[in-house]
């Protein structure tokens, strides 16, 4: 545990998070406008992650039991329509693909996304799902504004369609050559109620917690009212 603390770890960690940094600054990120609150959003964006997302990432610190209980989902609903590779409704969130396997295809393996939304924000995650482009010269065949050189491929083509960069007086932007089998808002709500999934999976007990600050603050106020009340009754007399 000492090594954690070390000097050499510490730049190692400042150094990933730079890199991250000035990797998105050639494009200013999108704003993903998405609402932790919304359950109807989350329970899209559970399907949204399950169908396209947990074939390669992990989310190992969320059970889907978590998931019955906050987003008002039965477990037969759970079992049938997000659980592909496990039985049991204690089990954790784990990725479909083996890690081993994957570190071969891509070169690393994908990360686990139950921090994700945490330690990029939501509006990465939109921004990055959103501006794929096609690249010949990549090993994938695409490549991404927002991540330069990213190994990730790009799994929503046919959802989204295929873009093209194109360069008009030294701006890059992207074009749509293709079209996918979404319009350009349906994909944007689907990317949106994905990132809320995300920013939900990075603290499942938000909602609850807020919730509870609420009615402790309401509890405060009322005994507040009441001390200051008690205190003019007794003091009244006191000139």
């Amino acid at each position: 545990m000492n090594n954690l603390k070390s000097p050499f770890y510490l730049t190692l960690v400042l150094l990933m998070l730079m890199t991250d940094i000035f990797a998105a600054a050639g494009k200013s990120l999108e704003k993903a406008n998405n609402d932790p609150q919304d359950i109807e959003s989350l329970q899209s964006g559970a399907r949204n992650f399950m169908n396209y997302c947990s074939g390669c990432h992990s989310a190992e610190y969320v059970r889907y039991d978590v998931i019955v209980s906050d987003l008002g989902l039965t477990d037969e609903e759970v079992k049938q329509y997000l659980m592909f590779n496990t039985q049991q409704t204690f089990d954790t969130i784990n990725a479909s693909m083996p890690q081993t396997d994957a570190a071969g295809w891509f070169g690393q393996a994908p990360p686990d996304l139950s921090l994700m939304a945490r330690a990029k924000g939501t509006d990465y995650i939109y921004s990055f799902l959103k501006n794929f482009y096609i690249d010949p010269s990549s090993p994938t065949g695409v490549d991404n504004l927002i991540l330069a050189g990213t190994s990730m491929p790009n799994v929503l083509w046919e959802l989204q369609g295929h873009q093209f960069i194109v360069e008009e007086d030294g701006v890059s932007h992207l074009e749509l050559g293709v079209v996918g089998k979404m319009s350009e808002k349906e994909f944007d709500i689907f990317l949106r109620d994905t990132a809320n999934f995300l920013e939900y999976l990075s603290e499942p007990i938000r909602n609850a917690r807020r919730a509870l600050g609420i009615k402790v603050l309401m509890f405060l106020a009322f005994f507040l009212m009441l001390s200051y009340l008690l205190k003019k009754e007794i003091w009244k007399d006191v000139k």
